[in-house]
């Protein structure tokens, strides 16, 4: 298990470094092209947001895995030692039924996607990758638009990560590894790192 959540760890910051650079990169280059050579690549705000959509979803992930999201404790928190450690195992296994759940849709709504092959008007692949890469790798593409299968391929990967994330973080409740899934009292941390700064 420890092998696996290292590879799928390294697969999840490699991605998440490569979307925002990626950002970053065309961002950068879109501002240069559009003020300097009053040219541009009309769907680069909309290849942006995607790009952070995905990483939102590689985030969510990545988030369970240290322990990054938040959530209110203030009852459970309260109760004896047993019952707490039930409810957060109760809380990260209701995170597994919630990925598999939304893997399954996401996966049938993939699946319509592909077979319909509908583009997205909005985002439009480069005339030089249209015109040659793609038809070198057996897409359809009309127009040049971005099918949605692919836009939103991101989600079973993204959906299967999170699910996984969560079922090793009930295991770790249950062994006794990890208190539980959220990250708890962040602000009395953090007061209390930074007490005797001026």
């Amino acid at each position: 298990m420890e092998r696996i959540s290292a590879i799928v760890t390294k697969f999840e910051e490699t991605v998440i470094a490569l979307l925002m650079a990626g950002m970053v990169l065309l961002t950068f280059s879109q501002v240069i092209a559009r003020y300097v050579f009053n040219t541009g690549w009309q769907s680069a705000l909309e290849a942006t947001v995607l790009m952070y959509a995905w990483m939102i979803l590689f985030g969510m992930s990545y988030g369970v895995k240290i322990g990054a999201h938040l959530g209110v404790d203030a009852i459970i928190i309260a109760l004896p030692d047993r019952l707490f450690r039930i409810l957060a195992v109760l809380g990260a296994l209701t995170g597994v039924v919630y990925g598999l759940m939304l893997l399954t849709g996401s996966m049938t709504y993939l699946g319509k996607l592909y077979q319909f092959n509908i583009g997205m008007q909005d985002l439009r692949f480069p005339d030089w990758f249209a015109n040659s890469v793609a038809p070198a790798i057996g897409w359809e593409i009309y127009d040049n638009e971005v099918p949605r299968w692919f836009a939103f391929s991101i989600l079973p990967i993204g959906l299967a990560l999170f699910a996984f994330r969560c079922l090793q973080a009930t295991w770790q409740i249950i062994r006794g590894e990890r208190r539980m899934m959220i990250a708890s009292h962040e602000a009395e941390d953090l007061v209390a790192e930074n007490k005797d700064a001026v």
